[in-house]
C-alpha cells in the first residue's frame, strides 16, 4: 500500500509541478484514498501532510508546495504535528492555505444532538463519555456564540465576608484556602458540591477554586486547593468579589447550561424564541489543534512552513488539580497552536475564535517567525505568547526576532481574564507592530519576565504603531495598555495609541514600568483617558521618556512608587494635559544620598542625589492657573529650584480638539517651540484587513 501511495504521489507531483510548484487539495467531501488533485481531493490535513512528506522523499524539493483547502468544516480529533521532516526551504516553502475565495474551518469541538425536554424551560442530553470521566468541558457554544455556565449571582458579584487565612495586614502573597461568605451566597446542599467552581477576582489575578466543603454554621467555604493571594479586594480590607459557576440550582436564566459530570447529563435553557431544533450546540473536545515540534538543541528545526487563511474554532482546557491560575498573566494556560524550534514559519490571515486557551505560543528555539494579519477574538485566555530559554538554558533554546504584526485581537480573557493580549516573556529582538488590541480584562502587551534587577534575556523588543483601547474594563487591578517588567536594554515603545484603560481598585495605567524596568525608550506615544496615570513607574532605572502626549488621566497623570539611588527616568519634551486628578502623584522625592567627591584623605559630605530628570516639557490644565498646580507637592518655583523642568512651560498646547481625542497640534503651539515633534497616528493599527481571505 505504501508503494502504491508513493507511486501515485509521484504521478501527482509530476502533473501538478509547474512554475508555481506542486499543489495538493483538501475538501470536506474528499477522500484520503484519493490522489489529492483538484478533481480528487483528500479529506484531511494529515493525509495531505503525508503526501508532502512523500514528495520530499521522492526527490529534491526545489519549488514551493501548496496544500489548498476548500471551504467548509474540518473536524479534528487529534492534533496535527509537524516536525523537521515537514520543513520547506527558503526557495521552496510549504504552505497550507485556503483556496481562493474559500473559508476552511478547523474545528476541535463536537456537535451535541439528541436533546429531550427536561422541564418547561430546560432541555437535557446524555453524554456517556462525560459520565465515564473521558470528557470534561467548561465552555459551550450555541450557533457559534458562547453560553454561560449556570452561575450565582446572575449579575454582578458576591463579596467575601471574612478572611480567616490572612488579610492584607499579613501580606497579600499568602496562600489562602478558605473564606467566610455571607449567609445564602454559598450553600452546602448544592448538587455535586465538589464540582462547583468559585472564581475570585483579586489584585491582578482570577483564582479558580473547586469547593471541598461548606460549613453552614460558620458560613465558611474550604477549597480543594489554595489560591496564592489573600481574599481581599486588592490592597484594602474589603472582601474580594467572586462568582460561583456550574451550580445546578442557579440554572434559571436563558442561555445558561450545567454539566453533571457524575451522570453525564448536560442541561441547557434556550434563549427566548429558540427551539433546540433550530440551534447548533457545540462543546469543545480537542485540547490542541497543531504543534510545530522541532528540537533546537539537536538543531532539528521546523522551517519554512506557512498557514494562511485558515479558521481555528473550539478547543478544550480546564485547569489541572492544584492550579488555581495564580501565575501572572494566566501564563500557565496552554495554547491552541504551539511552536518549538520553529524558524521562518508564518501564520497569516487566519482566524482564531471560541477557544478555551491562548491562540498561539512560540516557545524555546523559535526565531524569525511571523504572525501577520490574523484575527483573534472571543477566546478564553490571551492571543500570542512568546517565551524561550533563559540565560541558564542552552543558547539554541533562546527565542528571538519574531514578528507579530497587523493582527486584530479583541474580546480576550473571557474565561481567564488575567490573560495578556500579547505576552513577551524570556525573548529578545521581537517586533510587535501595527496591531489593534481591545476589550481585554488585563494588559494589552507585556514585555519581560524577570523581577527586580536580575539578569534578563529580554532586550531589544519593539512595540510600535499599535492601537490599544478598552483595556481592563474595571474587572482587575494593576495593569496597563503596555506593561514592562525587568531589565530590558534596547526595548523601544514608540508611536502607540493607548486610551480607555480602567481598573477595579488601583492601576489602569497607560504605560506601566514595573519591577526594575530598565534601559527602555518610550517615545512619541499618545495616551489618554486612563483611570490612573497615563504614565506609571513602580521602580525602574534609566528609562527615557520623550516626545509623548499624556492626557486626561482621571485620578492622576504621572506616577512613581519608589525612589532609588539612581536615575529612574529621563522625562523630556512631553506634553501633559489634564483636567482632574494630580499631576505628579506618588513618590517623586530625591531622598537618596550619595557621598560627595572629596580629595583623598578627606571626609565626604552626604549630598542629595537626583533620582529623576525632567525638562523641556509642556504642562497644562485648562481649569487651573500655574500657581494653583502642585508638582509632587511643590509649587512651580519650588519644583524648578530642585532642578526640575527649568526650561519647561505651563501653557495651552493648542490641540485641535482634545474633547474628541484629536491631539494634533495647531500652528503656533508652544510645544513646537520646545522642540516637540508632531506625532503622526495615521499609520497606527493594522495596515491590512485581518482574518481569512484578507490581505492575500
Amino acid at each position: 500500500m505504501k508503494k502504491l501511495d508513493l507511486a501515485a504521489l509521484l504521478v501527482v507531483a509530476l502533473v501538478a509541478h509547474s512554475l508555481h510548484g506542486a499543489t495538493f487539495h483538501i475538501a470536506p467531501g474528499g477522500d484520503d484514498s484519493n490522489s489529492g488533485s483538484a478533481a480528487r481531493p483528500f479529506a484531511t490535513l494529515q493525509r495531505a501532510q503525508r503526501a508532502v512528506r512523500a514528495l520530499k522523499q521522492a526527490g529534491k524539493l526545489d519549488e514551493p508546495v501548496t496544500v489548498s483547502l476548500y471551504g467548509g468544516s474540518y473536524p479534528l480529533r487529534e492534533p496535527v504535528v509537524f516536525d523537521s521532516q515537514d520543513s520547506g526551504t527558503a526557495t521552496a516553502p510549504i504552505t497550507y492555505a485556503a483556496a481562493p475565495g474559500e473559508r476552511p474551518v478547523l474545528k476541535g469541538g463536537r456537535r451535541i444532538a439528541g436533546w429531550r425536554k427536561f422541564s418547561d424551560r430546560l432541555w437535557v442530553v446524555d453524554l456517556p463519555e462525560v459520565k465515564a470521566g473521558a470528557w470534561r468541558f467548561n465552555q459551550l457554544f450555541v450557533n457559534g456564540e458562547s453560553r454561560s455556565r449556570a452561575r450565582l449571582p446572575h449579575q454582578g458579584f458576591s463579596r467575601v465576608a471574612g478572611c480567616p487565612d490572612g488579610t492584607i495586614k499579613t501580606g497579600y502573597h499568602k496562600d489562602s484556602q478558605r473564606f467566610e461568605f455571607k449567609p445564602g451566597d454559598i450553600r452546602a446542599d448544592w448538587t455535586n458540591l465538589q464540582d462547583v467552581e468559585v472564581i475570585v477576582y483579586h489584585f491582578w489575578t482570577d483564582s479558580h477554586l473547586l469547593i471541598k466543603s461548606v460549613d453552614s454554621a460558620s458560613n465558611l467555604v474550604t477549597f480543594a486547593y489554595k489560591a496564592g493571594k489573600v481574599f481581599t479586594d486588592d490592597f484594602t480590607t474589603n472582601g474580594a468579589r467572586y462568582v460561583v459557576k456550574n451550580v445546578f440550582e442557579g440554572l434559571d436564566a436563558p442561555g445558561e447550561w450545567y454539566l453533571d459530570r457524575h451522570t453525564g447529563a448536560l442541561y441547557y435553557m434556550p434563549k427566548a424564541g429558540k427551539e433546540m431544533s433550530q440551534v447548533e450546540v457545540v462543546a469543545p473536545e480537542l485540547p490542541v489543534f497543531m504543534r510545530l515540534e522541532g528540537s533546537p538543541k539537536q538543531r532539528e528545526f521546523v522551517e519554512h512552513l506557512a498557514f494562511r487563511g485558515l479558521t481555528f474554532q473550539f478547543n478544550r482546557f480546564e485547569l489541572p488539580p492544584g492550579n488555581s491560575n495564580e501565575q501572572q498573566g494566566s501564563s500557565s494556560v496552554p495554547a491552541a497552536i504551539t511552536l518549538t524550534g520553529a524558524r521562518h514559519c508564518r501564520f497569516e490571515n487566519c482566524e482564531f475564535r471560541n477557544l478555551g486557551t491562548w491562540a498561539i505560543e512560540a516557545g524555546k528555539g523559535c526565531t524569525e517567525n511571523a504572525f501577520l494579519g490574523n484575527e483573534i477574538h472571543h477566546i478564553a485566555a490571551g492571543g500570542f505568547r512568546v517565551n524561550g530559554g533563559t540565560e541558564r538554558d542552552h543558547p539554541l533554546e533562546r527565542t528571538s526576532n519574531n514578528l507579530i504584526a497587523d493582527n486584530h485581537l479583541h474580546d480576550y480573557g473571557r474565561v481567564y481574564p488575567s490573560a495578556v493580549g500579547i505576552l513577551l516573556m524570556h525573548t529578545e529582538g521581537n517586533s510587535v507592530v501595527h496591531n489593534h488590541i481591545h476589550h481585554g480584562y488585563y494588559t494589552g502587551v507585556s514585555v519581560g519576565w524577570v523581577w527586580n534587577y536580575a539578569r534578563s534575556v529580554s532586550w531589544g523588543n519593539r512595540i510600535e504603531f499599535n492601537h490599544f483601547h478598552d483595556i481592563g474594563q474595571g474587572l482587575l487591578s494593576d495593569m496597563g495598555g503596555i506593561y514592562t517588567l525587568g531589565v530590558s536594554p534596547g526595548t523601544v515603545i514608540r508611536n502607540n495609541l493607548i486610551h480607555d484603560v480602567d481598573a477595579n481598585q488601583y492601576g489602569g495605567w497607560g504605560i506601566y514600568h514595573d519591577q526594575a524596568s530598565s534601559h527602555l525608550l518610550v517615545e512619541s506615544n499618545v495616551v489618554y483617558r486612563t483611570k490612573f496615570a497615563a504614565f506609571n513607574i513602580h521602580f525602574s532605572k534609566e528609562v527615557t521618556v520623550r516626545n509623548n502626549i499624556f492626557a486626561l488621566g482621571r485620578l492622576e497623570q504621572l506616577n512613581r512608587t519608589k525612589s532609588e539611588p539612581h536615575k529612574s527616568v529621563f522625562f523630556e519634551n512631553n506634553i501633559v494635559y489634564w483636567k482632574t486628578g494630580e499631576l505628579y502623584h506618588g513618590n517623586w522625592k530625591d531622598e537618596s544620598t550619595i557621598p560627595a567627591a572629596q580629595p583623598k584623605g578627606q571626609a565626604g559630605t552626604a549630598t542629595l542625589a537626583s533620582t529623576f530628570d525632567c525638562d523641556w516639557n509642556l504642562y497644562f490644565n485648562p481649569a487651573s492657573q500655574r500657581g494653583d498646580v502642585k508638582f509632587a507637592g511643590d509649587t512651580w518655583a519650588e519644583w524648578q529650584q530642585r532642578g526640575k523642568d527649568t526650561h519647561s512651560m505651563y501653557a495651552d498646547p493648542l490641540f485641535v480638539d482634545p474633547e474628541h481625542a484629536d491631539f494634533r497640534l495647531k500652528l503656533g503651539s508652544p510645544a513646537l517651540m520646545l522642540g516637540f515633534q508632531p506625532i503622526d497616528l495615521s499609520q497606527v493599527g493594522p495596515r491590512v484587513s485581518t482574518g481569512p481571505g484578507k490581505g492575500n
